[in-house]
């Protein structure tokens, strides 16, 4: 009888829904095309050392009366794209006033001039403004504007009366300045202003979603400051992800795969430190973006080289670290998404200069790279710490690939790790 009657409530249902909002429905499973990240960036508690430079940040708000134009480096090219605007570490609400994006002007990174001509104002469920609660997160409508791979794109944030309190969510480890000035600048043709500002930092941008064929798809990497881009030029878009990036570009298969650098400087996989631990960011910074079908981790570098170094507490770093790993692979796979390691590039040399530097996080650093290679549950390994070691000191970077610390790499060992990068792993 019970089956009877919810077999009548569901034909009934059918019959009487609009058949708009049916179409709509279909549509939905069965569009040849579908959202997928082309841009991304691992949102932080920005410390105060990285907070807007004065006189944009007061103790009672930040930004308040403020522009701030930002550029990204997109993955793939589009039509129509979606902006994510981020509170994840305020707070206090987020009172976004207006928004509008632009191609900027040479399509260069970092500068404040934009091609006015390409302007759009964008909105939120219809609407200009849009108030973000503390913790959330908000999508813009779609944005009818054409960008291309590798192409810049200027995201304009107006704020009149800024976020109350010193909490606000950012990226320090942009490598992109970004430029701030005081009253409504949202169409400005460039900054100009006396006020006129400028960081290496992004405020409040999370994403770039685009609407592409449904067989576009993106990488995701979860990773440190190596791939967040120490020491790599400012503005120079030449991080290890974007050189990968290149290469992708020229090989046919791999053309549409989108990358999103989840990255952070001093990210470990255990404890928070600049921002959240790898452990604790995946469902954030990994599968709560669109299109991903593709993971790659590439950590444990911090956690190895500020454990204590006396043999018990490397020893239980180690075995922390391999629990987290599979834990991490777990996760993902229950996604049914592949899972790619980096081993842990070398970071011994000069103790004077690299403090990460000592035999027993050697040892570590080795016990845990043997266990990515031999043990992992990973769908492929990257070997990382081969591509970059000394030939004659393993427990070193190559001279010329070392970027001056013993620990991050200089733009061409970004460039090695891009052209050794076996694309196979994606077919």
């Amino acid at each position: 009888m019970f089956r009877q009657t919810l077999l009548l409530v569901l034909a009934t249902f059918y019959l009487l829904a609009p058949a708009s909002s049916l179409r709509t429905v279909h549509r939905r499973k069965h569009d040849d095309r579908r959202w997928v990240d082309i841009w991304a960036s691992m949102p932080q508690l920005t410390e105060v050392g990285n907070l807007p430079p004065v006189p944009f940040n007061a103790t009672e708000s930040q930004f308040a009366n403020s522009t701030i134009r930002q550029t990204v480096h997109l993955t793939l090219g589009a039509s129509t794209i979606r902006l994510r605007l981020s509170n994840a570490f305020g707070v206090n609400d987020l009172p976004i006033t207006g928004v509008t994006v632009a191609l900027p002007v040479n399509g260069s990174s970092g500068v404040s001039a934009i091609q006015t001509n390409t302007l759009k104002v964008v909105t939120f469920s219809g609407n200009s403004a849009v108030t973000i609660p503390n913790g959330a997160l908000a999508v813009s409508d779609p944005i009818n504007i054409d960008v291309a791979a590798q192409s810049n794109l200027a995201i304009t944030i107006y704020l009149a009366t800024g976020q109350p309190g010193l909490a606000i969510t950012s990226h320090p480890g942009s490598r992109t300045t970004s430029w701030f000035t005081f009253g409504n600048a949202l169409a400005s043709a460039a900054f100009t202003d006396t006020s006129t500002k400028s960081a290496a930092h992004w405020y409040f941008i999370s994403a770039v979603e685009a609407w592409v064929p449904r067989e576009s798809r993106a990488l995701a990497i979860v990773g440190d400051s190596i791939t967040d881009g120490r020491g790599s030029t400012t503005d120079g878009n030449n991080r290890w992800p974007d050189l990968l990036l290149a290469n992708m570009k020229k090989r046919h298969s791999t053309t549409n795969i989108a990358i999103l650098n989840q990255a952070a400087g001093g990210n470990r996989v255990l404890k928070d430190g600049l921002g959240p631990n790898a452990l604790g960011r995946i469902d954030r910074d990994v599968l709560s973006h669109s299109g991903v079908e593709y993971v790659l981790l590439f950590e444990g570098v911090n956690d190895i080289g500020t454990a204590d170094t006396s043999p018990a507490a490397q020893k239980a770093i180690g075995d922390r670290l391999i629990f987290a790993f599979q834990q991490i692979i777990t996760r993902v796979q229950a996604f049914e998404l592949p899972i790619f390691a980096a081993t842990i590039t070398p970071f011994s040399g000069n103790a004077t200069i690299q403090p990460y530097s000592n035999p027993e996080r050697e040892k570590t650093r080795q016990r845990v790279n043997k266990w990515i290679r031999e043990e992992g549950d990973f769908d492929a390994v990257l070997d990382f710490d081969k591509w970059l070691r000394d030939p004659k000191d393993g427990s070193q970077l190559n001279p010329l690939y070392n970027g001056g610390d013993y620990l991050h790499p200089n733009v061409a060992g970004y460039q090695r790790i891009a052209d050794v990068f076996p694309l196979g792993i994606f077919d």
